[in-house]
């Protein structure tokens, strides 16, 4: 790139700002001549010059820097991250209602062959330890036998909470794809500590102000009990969708939150979960 060539349409204003500045004499970035140097500048155009190459150096490692920090951002589109290695929990920590953070003394959350055991005996999560955003994230699950108060006289229940925000509480602020007998695909907008998310699903708002709100899917995709299904959640800017066993269910955009953590929830009843894995977006 030739500097002395820049318009402001060719790089950022903050960028095009800081080479206007850096300018000893001549003629602007636009071409347009500028005020004639003082003869103090004359006098030391050398030194200038020098200046003038170094101002050039500085603004080129600005701009390099600035488009690697743009790669950077998107240096992870199209790599697959396997969330759960089916070994232990690394990269993710347990919360429950009564027992806060990484503190499960009853076991709830644990591998057992190559697989994720949820007993659901307590409300709480498996949560990542990161943050994503645009992301197509995939979850095989399976219903176990067991159910607990107060849910044990009602469908299973779970869920595969993202975009998850703010203190660690059930539940947090998040949207939810929800796991339930008959209503996989489900969307909550859950508020946590704050305002309850916005989202717009086929030209309705729904969210924005208290409590939870309920979203519905289109159909139900839901396997038999005791067979495996899978369920994907396909995030992007503030779009998403909701997939389920290879179905389409629920789409929707304008969501309020576009990134976060991810939560796999204990919420009654035992489930099992396997192949989490995020792809990652541009």
């Amino acid at each position: 790139m030739v500097w002395n060539r820049l318009s402001p349409n060719r790089i950022s204003p903050a960028l095009y700002s800081a080479y206007r500045e850096w300018l000893p004499f001549g003629r602007s970035a636009a071409g347009k001549p500028v005020q004639a140097a003082p003869v103090h500048w004359v006098r030391k155009r050398t030194t200038m010059r020098m200046r003038s190459r170094l101002a050039a150096g500085l603004l080129g490692a600005l701009a390099l820097t600035g488009i690697l920090a743009a790669r950077s951002s998107g240096a992870q589109a199209g790599k697959t991250e396997v969330l759960f290695n089916g070994k232990d929990l690394k990269g993710w920590y347990t919360f429950t209602q009564e027992h806060g953070k990484n503190s499960d003394p009853l076991g709830i959350f644990k591998v057992e062959d190559g697989v994720l055991r949820v007993s659901g005996e307590k409300f709480g999560y498996l949560s990542t330890e990161k943050d994503y955003q645009d992301f197509r994230l995939r979850v095989d699950y399976k219903w176990g036998e067991k159910k607990w108060p107060p849910r044990e006289n009602v469908v299973r229940d779970a869920g595969l909470l993202y975009h998850v925000n703010g203190p660690d509480m059930v539940w947090a602020n998040c949207l939810e794809l929800q796991i339930q007998e008959r209503d996989t695909g489900d969307m909550f907008l859950i508020p946590g500590a704050g305002e309850t998310p916005s989202v717009e699903v086929i030209g309705r708002k729904y969210g924005g102000g208290n409590g939870y709100v309920r979203v519905q899917k289109w159909k139900d995709y839901e396997k038999p009990h005791g067979q495996w299904n899978t369920v994907m959640v396909v995030a992007r800017g503030d779009r998403f969708e909701h997939w389920v066993n290879g179905q389409i269910n629920l789409v929707g955009k304008r969501s309020s939150l576009y990134h976060g953590r991810i939560n796999l929830q204990s919420e009654g009843a035992e489930i099992f979960y396997r192949n989490v894995v995020l792809e990652h977006l541009e």
